[in-house]
């Protein structure tokens, strides 16, 4: 007999931006690498349906760089916080000093 078209598989994943649990087959794949179709050796994390749907999907350049930049193990919350908002006024004050000349 064959098997119907949904996976019986009930593996849970956590979204990354809500910490919902949600089963994987319900979940959207978030690849903080940029290249989800690159699989080799990758694990990705995941976002629910509803924190996907928020998303703002204009490009990004430079935002997953510099997440790894500012990111270190065992930070804080507020620690990478704080280091994000440096990290991003520093390229936009770098940008505007660009732009003045």
């Amino acid at each position: 007999m064959w098997r119907s078209g949904r996976s019986r598989d009930r593996t849970t994943v956590v979204c990354i931006a809500c910490g919902t649990v949600v089963l994987r087959e319900e979940a959207r794949e978030y690849d903080k690498e940029g290249d989800r179709w690159d699989r080799t050796d990758k694990q990705f994390e995941h976002l629910c349906t509803d924190c996907h749907d928020e998303l703002c999907l204009q490009p990004r350049d430079g935002l997953e760089s510099l997440l790894v930049a500012v990111e270190a193990d065992g930070l804080s919350r507020a620690e990478f916080c704080r280091r994000y908002t440096e990290a991003v006024r520093d390229r936009a004050d770098a940008a505007e000093s660009e732009s003045d000349r």
